[in-house]
């Protein structure tokens, strides 16, 4: 049995040299595992920075689709205009949704023809059919992601503003609605609280919106550094850059390259596995708007 005492584990008291050992491996291990963990990304936003504020570009971003186009559908069933403005007002919206950008002669056409309804009309009329034209077809298309984003930076205290090119009138509406501080939007131009068909300047678009935000931060004393703002689109790129916290939110391609390339935050809410990679709604919705453009432009033929 002698022979088998080396199986047999023997009871050793611990020397001073391997109780050194011992706690050098130990701190060793501490220290690696401190150097190689993922670092706490920091709390943001920060409760109680009254000098910080928080800004959202709408189309795509907040909502889903254009405003001016939903705004453009209640309008119609007001009969505010007939069906070939319908049908053009589907198309820009349907070429919006498939290519997931915004392209300058689109918005323009869609500026002019918004413009040329709205003529004559009062703007205290255009307010109010903007409140029943949110909950018919506006509310149900926010994004509950960026609406959640939008509602922390309430809860920490800090002041939250729309910023688009859409009219002033719908932006103010939508940031009324969702609780925001308020909004940046085009502004018609109008005389005695009566459209003319003219707009004041240009439209709130692309650099536009970062002299806007600019603007809007020097007179409420923020520090832009501690500022965040959120979009789609690389249009907005100027705004973007401008605060020290940007948001890409369900980008297009050259939004989210450049997102990439300069290491902003991504967020995106849209579903289906292609919506994510290119930037394109899910099937079912840009057929929807296909169909309905279709009907749209079918429905004109049958009453000439």
């Amino acid at each position: 049995m002698a022979a088998l005492g080396w199986l047999t584990p023997r009871r050793r008291s611990a020397t001073a040299r391997s109780v050194l050992a011992g706690e050098a491996s130990a701190e060793a291990a501490r220290k690696s595992s401190q150097e190689t963990a993922t670092p706490e990304e920091p709390v943001f936003p920060v409760i109680g920075d009254d000098r910080a504020a928080a800004f959202f570009d709408l189309d795509n971003t907040v909502m889903q689709g254009a405003a001016l186009f939903h705004f453009g559908r209640g309008l119609y069933k007001r009969k505010f205009f007939e069906t070939r403005d319908l049908a053009r007002f589907a198309w820009q919206q349907a070429w919006f949704r498939l290519a997931g950008v915004e392209d300058p002669e689109h918005m323009q056409d869609a500026r002019d023809s918004a413009l040329s309804i709205v003529k004559g009309h009062r703007v205290a009329e255009l307010e109010s059919i903007g409140e029943e034209i949110y909950d018919e077809y506006m509310a149900d298309r926010i994004w509950p992601g960026t609406r959640a984003l939008a509602q922390a930076h309430l809860d920490a205290g800090q002041k939250v503003w729309l910023v688009t090119a859409a009219p002033v009138e719908i932006a103010q509406v939508i940031a009324r609605r969702l609780g925001l501080t308020g909004a940046l939007g085009t502004v018609a131009e109008s005389v005695d609280g009566v459209y003319t068909g003219r707009l004041v300047g240009e439209p709130l678009h692309g650099p536009a919106k970062a002299e806007a935000v600019r603007a809007l931060a020097a007179a409420e004393g923020l520090d832009l550094s501690r500022c965040a703002a959120y979009s789609d689109s690389h249009n907005d790129i100027p705004m973007l850059s401008l605060v020290g916290h940007p948001y890409a939110i369900n980008p297009d391609a050259k939004l989210r390259r450049h997102a990439r390339e300069q290491d902003w935050r991504l967020r995106d809410y849209r579903t289906g596995r292609k919506a994510a990679k290119v930037g394109i709604p899910a099937a079912a919705g840009v057929g929807a708007v296909a169909g309905g453009t279709a009907a749209a432009i079918a429905l004109s033929r049958r009453r000439r």
